[in-house]
């Protein structure tokens, strides 16, 4: 949106009324007949009525889920990678508001949003995976789990970040409202949102990995680890960045009317330094993945099918992409930025499936298979999060700059000139 859009917004606030103005921008920005609003809309739709049978006729209707893998894709996706792929929003954060690292200012705001959406998203997938919803409460005031339970420090974290998240998006919303105020006293809470937002973050990441540290006998010894919490914060870490490279290549081209010039002049540069810190982090997840097999002894589990599929996931997923980010830093490559991001994504996807599906009571008689059903609804929670996201970009300034009198109020003051002896 230019000047103008927001000049005209702040004005259609204040005469129509806000509750008017919303429903105006609930019309449509582009072209409906478009080949993703084709593919993804009738999943959508279908992922609502299999919903509607799920609440209706129970879990048992729609999904392959026991008394015996009680948690299926769901939570392993939805959940747990998910939260995973949101992991930018706070190391984003902590590089420009912490340690000012300002080349990164221009992409904050869309990492944040995403951060934001998957947590609303994914978080609310779990009343997807209870079988009495209306007693998600419970972890939250410690009822049957007590309040030190890991569950009841996953649940906090979840709902205090979510909201620590919307603070941080929330000057963005001001400003495309027109509220010059609220967006000033807005602006003032971003520095405490952001170091109260990492602390949560690195706090449920190692958490998620925390709630797996029960299940001892049921995943299999090479997933499994004392160091599970450490394993799933650090590789939030390369996780959450090589979506921020992914989304931001994707997000040139297809927003490129939305995106300022000082975005795209950046980017390059941006994409670059985030393939460092990713080789970075990788490098020291293979150290202490290697530590664990050293330390436990599990060397003759290499051997065996499921080491096999082990080695897969590290070699392939893990020392391939570490040295692709390596030589793209090295030779300054956006090619093998991006080849190195999105094998990492497949990477950090197959190993939370490892931990939570496929590792997870792997020597019973009968796996758990998702069901269709299971899947189309998964498709169907990460399309609307695109929609979500998509409809924000395309009104808010997130992308684009902000409009003059927001830049304005940023501002440093003006020294006013000394008078003269």
């Amino acid at each position: 949106m230019n000047q103008a859009g927001f000049a005209s917004t702040a004005r259609a606030v204040g005469a129509r009324g806000l509750w008017r103005f919303l429903v105006s921008e609930l019309k449509p920005k582009g072209p409906l007949l478009t080949a993703f609003n084709l593919i993804s809309a009738p999943i959508i739709v279908a992922a609502a009525v299999i919903l509607a049978i799920r609440f209706t006729k129970g879990l048992s209707s729609v999904t392959n889920l026991s008394q015996d893998v009680p948690w299926g894709l769901w939570i392993g996706f939805d959940v747990v990678t998910g939260v995973a792929f949101a992991g930018g929003a706070y190391v984003l954060t902590f590089l420009v508001y912490i340690l000012r690292q300002e080349r990164y200012h221009s992409i904050v705001r869309v990492t944040v949003l995403n951060g934001f959406l998957a947590y609303v998203f994914y978080a609310g997938a779990l009343l997807f995976d209870l079988g009495r919803p209306w007693k998600v409460v419970n972890p939250i005031i410690g009822n049957s789990f007590g309040v030190s339970s890991v569950l009841f420090l996953v649940a906090w974290h979840f709902m205090l970040y979510m909201i620590a998240a919307f603070v941080e998006f929330s000057p963005a919303v001001a400003e495309w409202l027109g509220l010059r105020r609220a967006r000033r006293a807005l602006s003032a809470l971003t520095l405490g949102a952001v170091i109260f937002g990492v602390t949560l973050s690195m706090l449920h990441q190692s958490g998620l990995g925390a709630l797996y540290l029960m299940a001892k006998g049921k995943i299999h010894p090479l997933w499994y680890s004392e160091f599970i919490p450490l394993y799933f914060f650090v590789s939030s870490v390369f996780a959450g960045l090589s979506l921020v490279i992914f989304e931001g290549t994707i997000s040139q081209r297809v927003f490129r009317n939305r995106i300022s010039e000082d975005h795209r002049a950046r980017h390059d540069d941006i994409v670059l330094g985030l393939s460092k810190i990713c080789a970075g982090t990788m490098f020291a997840y293979v150290f202490l993945k290697v530590l664990d097999i050293v330390h436990g002894q599990k060397f003759g589990l290499l051997t065996t099918p499921m080491g096999q599929w082990y080695l897969v996931e590290m070699v392939a997923f893990v020392l391939v992409p570490l040295a692709v980010f390596t030589e793209a830093v090295r030779w300054r490559s956006q090619t093998l930025c991006k080849v190195g991001a999105a094998l990492t994504l497949v990477g950090i996807l197959l190993n939370r499936l490892n931990v939570t599906i496929i590792g997870f009571q792997w020597d019973i008689p009968v796996r758990y298979i998702p069901t269709v059903y299971e899947v189309v609804v998964t498709l169907g929670v990460v399309l609307a999060e695109i929609w979500v996201f998509r409809w924000v970009i395309y009104r808010m300034p997130v992308l684009s700059m902000p409009p003059t009198w927001a830049m304005d109020a940023d501002a440093p003051p003006v020294a006013a000139p000394r008078a003269a002896a």
